[in-house]
C-alpha cells in the first residue's frame, strides 16, 4: 500500500496548440529520464507526421520519477495528450486511466472552446484539475484577464494556479510540487484479485502487441496467465514494465501502475480498447466501465491505385486500427477503383492522418473518395436505412424522406471578427442560437448546422477569417429533414463512382460546376476531346471541355497548295473520332481529391 501512496496519474489537457506537448518535454527534461544525446523535442511525438505539423495524434504515456522538496520520491505517470476536436475519443481514453489533470490554457489566447470541452470530460470523470497559466513569457501574456476567465468561465479555483513557461521552464518545478499536493494518489489492493483497463496498444514487427494498461486493482507478474473480458481468452504474460519514453522492463505492476505488457498477441482482432484485463487463477468478477463505442461522423473509401496492393492495404489498414482504435473500416467495392475499403474517421484531420500514416508507415499509394457523413432515409415501404456511401443512394421515388446529421457549434472568437464568421455560418445553413461576450474583448457563437456543411473547409476558413484567433468546437445533436440529391459526375459519358457525392439541393449546382472546373484542371489532356459533366439523374447542371492536345501533322508541308495540308488535318481528324470511341480517361490521384476544394 505504500507504494501506490507515491503514485501520482495525471494528464495534460487543453485547446489545440497551447504547449501539452512542450510542457512534457520539460517534465522529462527535469527528470533526466534520458541522456542528452537522445533528447529532442516533441520527444512524446513519435510519430514524423506528429513533428511536421506541430500537433499531437496519440495519447503517449511516460512514467517520470521525481524527489519532492520533503526528500519523498514519487512516481508521476503522465499522459500527453491531443488537443484537436477530432481527436478527442483520445482525450476521453487517457482521462479515465488518471486521478488528477492539468489544465493548460494559454497565456495570451485565454480560454478557448476545446479547453470547455476537455474540462467538462475530465470534470465528468471527477478527476482533480489544476489549472497551469502557460506561455507567461510572451510579450503578449495577460496573466489578470485569463485567471478571471478561469474564475469565471471554468469555475475553478484561480488560487490553485500555475504559472509556467513550457518554453524555458520556469514555474515547471513549482508544478511538480503541486502535481504531488493536489492530486490524489490511487486507491487500490495490491493482494485483489486484479483489474486492469486497457487504454491503448502498439503492435511491434518482432514482439506482437504491446498492450498499453492502467492497473486499478491486484498485481499482475511476468509468468502470469491472464484473461481478456471481452472475447474471453487467455495469454501467458512475458514480460511487463512501464515507459520511460522507451519500454522499461520491471517484472510486475500493482495496483495504481500505468504500464504495458507483452504476451505474444499476434492477433490484433483480439486486443480491444477499453477491455479489462484480468488473471485466470483468481479472476476479477466484473469487468471496469470501459468506454463508450466511438461513433465516426466522417465516411471515405480508400482503395490502392494498383489493384495488386489489396492485400498490402488491408494489412496495413489492420496494424493502424491497433494504434488507433476509433478507425471503423469494411469491405467495399467500386466500379472504376475495383476492391477497397469504406472507412469511418472522426473528422476530417483524422482522415488526412489517416491517408499520410498509410502512405509514409506503409509505402501504399492510395486513392480516396469524397468524404460524406451517415445520412437516415426513410424509404416507401416504412423501412429506415443509414446511408454513408453515394454509389448506395437508392432510386429518388423510392425515398419518402431524408434526414442529415446537425451538430451544435461553439465559437469562441474576438469581437471584431463577428461579422464575416457569421456571415460564414449563414453560408453553411447555421442558425444561430446565441451570442455571448464573456468579457470585453470575447464573443461565444452558438449554431446549429449540418455537420455535412463543416466537412469541407470550414475550419480552414474560420481560421483565415478570424486571423488564426477563433476556436472552434463541436458535438452531434440530432437528425433533421432535408432535401438530399446524389451529384454524379460524368467523364466522356461514363459516371464515375469514386466521384459521387450527396449534396443539399440548393448547392448542387455550384458544387458540380466547381467539381468540374477542378477536374478539368488535374486531368491531363489526351488526344481526344473529354467531355466533364455533373448530372442529378438524368439532368446534366455543369459541362467543362478539355480540349484535345493536336499534334502537328502539316509540320512536313513547306508551301504547295492548301489542300494537302487540310487532307492531312482531315486524315487526323477521322483518327481522332475512332480514338475517342475507345479512349479511356486516366485520372491522376489528386483528381478524386480536387472536388472537394472550393475558390474560397
Amino acid at each position: 500500500m505504500s507504494k501506490a501512496k507515491n503514485i501520482r496519474n495525471f494528464c495534460i489537457i487543453a485547446h489545440i496548440d497551447h504547449g501539452k506537448s512542450t510542457l512534457a518535454d520539460r517534465f522529462i527534461e527535469k527528470a533526466m529520464i534520458i541522456s542528452e544525446r537522445d533528447y529532442k523535442d516533441q520527444i512524446l511525438d513519435s510519430m514524423d507526421i506528429e513533428r511536421e505539423r506541430g500537433i499531437t495524434i496519440k495519447s503517449q504515456a511516460v512514467t517520470i520519477p521525481y524527489t519532492g522538496k520533503d526528500g519523498t520520491v514519487y512516481e508521476l505517470n503522465l499522459v500527453d495528450t491531443p488537443g484537436h476536436v477530432d481527436f478527442s475519443y483520445e482525450v476521453s481514453r487517457a482521462i479515465s486511466s488518471c486521478e488528477g489533470a492539468l489544465l493548460l490554457i494559454d497565456a495570451s489566447q485565454g480560454v478557448e472552446a476545446q479547453t470547455l470541452a476537455n474540462l467538462y470530460m475530465a470534470l465528468e470523470q471527477d478527476l482533480e484539475i489544476i489549472p497551469v497559466i502557460n506561455k507567461i513569457d510572451l510579450p503578449s501574456a495577460d496573466i489578470p484577464l485569463v485567471k478571471h476567465q478561469i474564475d469565471n468561465e471554468l469555475g475553478l479555483d484561480s488560487d490553485m494556479v500555475s504559472l509556467v513557461s513550457a518554453k524555458t521552464g520556469e514555474g515547471v518545478s513549482e508544478l511538480f510540487e503541486a502535481i504531488v499536493k493536489y492530486i490524489p494518489a490511487p486507491v487500490g489492493k495490491p493482494d485483489a484479485p486484479l483489474k486492469a483497463l486497457i487504454f491503448d496498444s502498439h503492435y511491434d514487427p518482432y514482439r506482437g502487441v504491446i498492450v498499453h494498461i492502467r492497473v486499478f486493482e491486484g498485481t499482475l507478474k511476468s509468468g502470469d496467465i491472464i484473461k481478456l473480458f471481452a472475447n474471453n481468452t487467455s495469454y501467458k504474460v512475458e514480460e511487463t514494465g512501464i515507459f520511460r519514453v522507451v519500454l522499461e522492463k520491471t517484472g510486475k505492476l500493482s495496483a495504481g501502475d500505468v504500464g504495458y505488457f507483452i504476451a505474444g498477441i499476434k492477433t490484433i482482432s483480439d486486443i480491444r480498447v477499453g477491455d479489462t484485463v484480468t488473471t485466470e487463477k483468481n479472476p476479477s468478477k466484473e469487468a471496469l466501465a470501459g468506454y463508450r463505442e466511438v461513433k465516426p461522423v466522417v465516411f471515405s473509401s480508400i482503395y490502392p491505385v494498383d489493384s495488386n496492393d489489396y492485400n498490402e492495404l488491408l494489412t496495413a489498414i489492420e496494424k493502424l486500427k491497433l494504434n488507433d482504435a476509433s478507425l471503423i473500416y469494411e469491405k467495399d467495392a467500386s466500379a472504376a477503383l475495383g476492391f477497397g475499403f469504406r472507412c469511418g474517421f472522426l473528422g476530417m484531420l483524422h482522415l488526412e492522418v489517416v491517408q499520410e500514416r498509410l502512405e509514409r508507415e506503409f509505402d501504399l499509394s492510395i486513392v480516396l473518395t469524397a468524404p460524406s457523413v451517415a445520412y437516415n432515409l426513410v424509404m416507401t415501404t416504412g423501412e429506415k436505412v443509414v446511408l454513408d456511401n453515394p454509389s448506395e443512394y437508392p432510386e429518388p421515388m423510392k425515398i419518402t424522406s431524408t434526414f442529415e446529421p446537425y451538430i451544435k457549434a461553439e465559437i469562441i472568437c474576438p469581437q471584431n471578427f463577428i461579422g464575416p464568421i457569421i456571415n460564414l455560418c449563414l453560408e453553411k445553413r447555421g442558425v444561430q442560437k446565441s451570442l455571448t461576450y464573456l468579457d470585453e474583448k470575447r464573443v461565444e457563437l452558438v449554431y446549429e448546422m449540418p455537420l455535412a456543411e463543416v466537412l469541407f473547409e470550414f475550419y480552414d476558413r474560420l481560421k483565415s477569417i478570424s486571423k488564426g484567433y477563433a476556436s472552434f468546437d463541436y458535438n452531434m445533436i440530432d437528425y433533421r429533414a432535408t432535401d438530399l440529391v446524389k451529384l454524379e459526375i460524368m467523364i466522356n459519358g461514363e459516371r464515375v463512382d469514386a466521384l459521387a457525392q450527396l449534396v443539399f439541393r440548393d448547392n448542387a449546382a455550384s458544387r458540380g460546376k466547381n467539381a468540374c472546373r477542378r477536374l478539368k484542371e488535374e486531368i491531363p489532356r489526351h488526344q481526344f476531346k473529354i467531355a466533364i459533366q455533373g448530372s442529378i439523374g438524368s439532368n446534366i447542371i455543369a459541362r467543362e471541355t478539355i480540349s484535345a492536345l493536336r499534334k502537328d501533322v502539316t509540320a512536313k508541308c513547306y508551301g504547295g497548295d492548301i489542300s494537302r495540308k487540310r487532307k492531312l488535318l482531315e486524315k487526323q481528324k477521322e483518327g481522332k473520332k475512332r480514338l475517342k470511341m475507345v479512349g479511356n480517361v486516366e485520372l491522376p490521384q489528386k483528381a478524386f481529391l480536387s472536388v472537394l476544394k472550393t475558390d474560397n
